[in-house]
């Protein structure tokens, strides 16, 4: 048997899984400010509305999946996972499809252009497809889009990646720097390149985790601007912003970057100019040889990368570069997440 979420309600997984949907509807509130309705789902659509408590709570959980996952290997029996993808992916619809096969679970992709979310009311394609699955990972261009996808849902909705939040990279990036500091006390992230939804998001988990951030980002990706994230955040007095890329390494336990230009629009012709825009602006924030020069750092990455560009294939094939370690914690941080959201921790 399955707890349910309502105080000592106890059943069977499909009792429970019925009066659960009912808990785990989406709440509305108005937002005179800006006169739009905004959801919140009890899922993970930002990392902003988990606490502290939760997030430690998930990266140590991710590591005992890590570990001990002949313990998990039917948690997530009968239980099924949508995932709709706007966004091409290897990464994220990989970690989660099998992560779900590793617990038991059963997940079920759908690409956004052969299904009737392209063509139809988005929130009742939601309202469907939750009706069939215990949760949906949604790949979403727009963080719009995500949005009205989760107030249409009933069941948790997890926010595989969109142009504003990475929540699922952030875990997997948390759980990263556990396993090589053996904890997240005491540990300084520097992120260089542009203010995108991944470092939005390692800003959440590192603020909210204990680890000091300093952000190098000349710019920030006109989609991915939220200054509310960005004040909560400076409140902590864990966040720090710079341009000296060289200084804020120096005493730095991880270096980051990401891109610089959205993968989707990397080799898209009517996009040249904003592109080489781009490079010219942010390459002496690359990190290079002479960087790693005057600190031991590791180097963190979320891949896809482009040598030559954000990063240089030098750093990226050493010894320094954990990127590699961070895409494999992302099925173990998101498997935890599965735990946690569909109550089976």
């Amino acid at each position: 048997m399955r707890r349910s979420s309502v105080a000592g309600d106890t059943g069977t997984r499909q009792d429970v899984r019925l009066r659960t949907r009912s808990v785990n509807r989406v709440a509305f509130w108005w937002t005179k400010s800006d006169k739009r309705w905004k959801a919140f789902e009890v899922g993970l659509l930002t990392l902003k509305e988990w606490t502290p408590d939760e997030i430690l709570a998930t990266v140590k959980n991710s590591l005992a999946v890590k570990l001990h996952p002949e313990r998990y290997r039917q948690t997530l029996a009968d239980l099924s996972l949508g995932l709709l993808f706007q966004k091409t992916s290897t990464r994220t619809r990989t970690s989660f499809e099998v992560g779900m096969t590793q617990m038991g679970g059963h997940a079920v992709y759908m690409d956004w252009g052969a299904t009737n979310f392209a063509l139809a009311d988005l929130k009742d394609e939601a309202q469907v497809l939750s009706r069939y699955v215990d949760g949906i990972v949604a790949r979403m261009k727009h963080n719009d889009d995500l949005l009205n996808l989760a107030s249409g849902s009933e069941v948790p909705v997890i926010n595989g990646c969109c142009d504003r939040y990475h929540p699922c990279q952030a875990l997997g990036d948390l759980l990263t720097m556990y396993e090589v500091r053996g904890g997240l006390s005491d540990l300084h992230v520097v992120y260089t390149g542009i203010l995108n939804n991944v470092c939005n998001s390692l800003i959440v988990a590192c603020t909210k985790a204990g680890v000091r951030i300093t952000i190098v980002t000349p710019e920030i990706n006109p989609a991915s601007k939220d200054d509310e994230l960005m004040n909560a955040a400076r409140a902590t007095g864990l966040l720090e912003e710079t341009l000296d890329l060289q200084d804020a390494v120096r005493d730095a336990d991880f270096v980051y970057t990401d891109t610089w230009i959205d993968m989707e629009f990397f080799f898209d012709e009517s996009y040249a100019e904003e592109k080489q825009r781009r490079i010219d602006a942010f390459s002496p924030y690359q990190i290079n040889e002479e960087l790693l020069e005057s600190t031991d750092a590791y180097v963190m990455h979320c891949l896809p990368a482009h040598k030559g560009y954000e990063v240089t294939a030098g750093v990226m094939d050493s010894t320094q570069c954990i990127a590699v370690d961070q895409a494999e914690n992302r099925m173990h941080a998101q498997k935890a997440v599965l735990l946690r959201l569909m109550e089976c921790v």
